[in-house]
């Protein structure tokens, strides 16, 4: 009797109705708004803890806030979702609530008049975006049939790629309009920084929303529900879903591990001295008071829009490779491009030639924000896809807390204090997560009671 309710189980949440192109990309609309919040920190973070007098080797420890952040929130609310069951559904309501708070951590933030204000904001801001993000990606696997996954992923890539286009490029776009780039206010934060974030704010809510209203969330069989109301309640018991969990890990999800160890290394190296490398290699300075500072941050912006653009159409771009050569070998190829391309940036003078590596980059970006769930998704339990999901976040941010503690160890006396080696170190790091990918071996991973 019990196996046959496992089957039951099994069976239908495997019989799930297909999806048209126009209501997979209405599922992923909430994407753009996450991804730009995440773009304007990847974008201006850095500088606004410059501006307000950060030193330069201790850079990484401000950025613990979205590592930390993640590491604790994702696979608890992920856990915590798995559990939930609500009249607007199990997943909704964490987006709506995430959303919120993170619209309002966008507006305070570049009012910052203090390092540590800035610091404490952020930590604020990332917790919102996680409490989103993975309930959001545990939504898309609940509503795709297996056949969909890799559309379904690789859309959600698309609009990571389309709302990190968009915040990286706001300033220079603003700029456009008509708005003083040299105008800043008494923190010395441009005047265009704090205009992007505002505008960041309106799209983190109102990307949600339309999900929300286009999507609703497939309701809970009647094994489901009782899969759910079977498991008791209380903290502790989520905690203990998680132990399990972790015990129970498939071994392509330990397999994939070691590929984010070499790639969020990279990836967290890249974003936090992109931009002092560019000042000193394009504009020939260090200091934050110069124009040619300000003008880094902006070349910053749009060569960022540029691989994010990349990144946008490339995601649609893969689903015919990866459906033919599958997410590994698609994966591994992207990530290749985009070490090659790392190490040629500190070797480039001109803003133009810039672009060339900036294709590797937002290919590899698109591949990052896709594939390893397409990998996932297809080895993981349907009844823990919550849990799972969060995670394997964790293999995101584990990563990005070594890098906190260890770089600024090393900064100066390995990379002689030079921003330009910290971006051929990334590069390095990601031509070994391409050569990782190629040892993971994928198998879909059979039910769990």
């Amino acid at each position: 009797m019990t196996q046959h309710l496992h089957k039951a189980v099994a069976t239908a949440t495997r019989q799930k109705p297909r999806l048209t192109f126009w209501q997979i990309v209405n599922m992923n609309i909430g994407f753009f708004g996450i991804q730009f919040s995440f773009g304007l920190q990847q974008s201006s973070m850095s500088p606004i803890y410059t501006y307000l007098g950060a030193d330069e080797a201790s850079l990484p420890y401000l950025w613990l806030a979205e590592p930390m952040t993640g590491l604790l929130v994702q696979p608890l609310i992920g856990a915590m979702s798995d559990r939930t069951v609500t009249r607007w559904g199990r997943r909704t309501p964490y987006f709506l609530i995430g959303a919120i708070l993170c619209s309002l951590g966008l507006v305070a933030m570049p009012f910052s008049p203090t390092l540590w204000m800035a610091a404490s904001l952020l930590w604020i801001l990332d917790a919102a975006n996680n409490v989103t993000m993975e309930p959001y990606r545990a939504f898309v696997s609940d509503k795709l049939d297996k056949s969909q996954h890799s559309l379904g992923f690789l859309t959600q890539s698309a609009f990571t790629g389309l709302g990190q286009t968009l915040a990286y490029l706001a300033p220079s776009l603003l700029v456009l309009l008509g708005m003083d780039k040299d105008a800043v206010n008494g923190s010395h934060i441009p005047h265009i920084v704090i205009a992007a974030f505002m505008i960041g704010a309106v799209f983190s809510i109102s990307s949600i929303l339309w999900t929300l209203k286009t999507t609703p969330e497939h309701p809970l069989s009647e094994f489901e529900l009782a899969q759910i109301r079977a498991k008791p309640p209380g903290w502790r018991h989520t905690l203990g879903d998680i132990g399990a969990a972790l015990r129970d890990m498939p071994a392509t999800m330990k397999q994939l591990a070691w590929v984010k160890l070499f790639t969020w290394y990279a990836m967290f190296c890249y974003w936090q001295y992109i931009m002092l490398s560019l000042a000193a290699t394009i504009y020939g300075t260090g200091d934050p008071a110069a124009q040619g500072f300000r003008d880094a941050g902006l070349l910053n912006g749009q060569i960022g829009a540029f691989y994010n653009f990349v990144a946008f159409l490339g995601a649609f771009a893969l689903v015919p490779f990866t459906r033919r050569y599958g997410p590994k070998t698609m994966h591994s190829v992207c990530l290749a491009l985009a070490g090659a391309g790392m190490l040629g940036i500190p070797l480039i003078h001109s803003p133009a030639l810039l672009l060339v590596p900036m294709v590797g980059v937002g290919l590899a970006w698109a591949s990052i924000m896709g594939n390893p769930y397409i990998m996932l998704a297809g080895s993981i339990p349907p009844e823990r896809t919550g849990v799972y999901m969060g995670i394997f976040n964790m293999f995101i941010v584990i990563p990005m807390i070594i890098q906190i503690f260890t770089l600024p160890l090393f900064y100066r006396a390995w990379l002689g204090g030079n921003p330009e080696n910290v971006i051929r170190l990334a590069g390095a790091l990601m031509l070994c997560a391409a050569a990782a990918v190629l040892f993971v071996k994928t198998k879909p991973a059979p039910s769990v009671p």
